[in-house]
């Protein structure tokens, strides 16, 4: 917003209607209901998502995202495991994602799982290839979303 728009907004004789533009968001998760959150979130925007690292691999490499969202435990068996990461989490993908730098460069990167520790390797793996990306925990994505994105 201009200086001059936001003076003639204070003194109530301006509106602002600065809809931004669509943007194109990857989800890696495989709840359903996350899914329908997530559409909820970005109504307006495109959004593609994969439920495993295959679908994930796929999209990613064929497709810019403006934000990409990462879950760590992607099947009920990882669910509250004690085991770590395997080829079938979304540590997999942050692998992937550092060991392939110029795929997805310019997206803004966020790891939303519910398992924390999951999430921390995910973001240091990232961040040792020198990407940017950082863990959101799920109860406070929403928020995040309306900071970096608002409507």
């Amino acid at each position: 917003m201009s200086l001059f728009g936001s003076l003639l907004r204070k003194l109530g004789i301006g509106t602002i209607d600065s809809e931004r533009h669509p943007i194109r968001v990857f989800l890696l998760d495989d709840d359903t209901r996350r899914h329908k959150w997530f559409a909820v979130r970005f109504k307006g925007d495109f959004i593609d998502v994969a439920h495993n690292v295959t679908q994930a691999q796929q999209l990613l490499s064929t497709n810019a995202y403006d934000a990409i969202f990462l879950d760590h435990d992607l099947h009920p068996e990882h669910y509250n495991s004690e085991a770590h990461d395997d080829e079938r989490t979304g540590y997999a993908i942050a692998t992937w994602l550092a060991s392939n730098p110029d795929l997805q460069r310019a997206s803004t990167i966020m790891v939303h799982t519910r398992n924390a520790d999951g999430a921390m390797r995910m973001v240091e793996e990232m961040r040792r290839a020198g990407r940017t990306a950082e863990y959101v925990p799920f109860p406070y994505l929403a928020e995040r979303i309306r900071h970096y994105w608002p409507r």
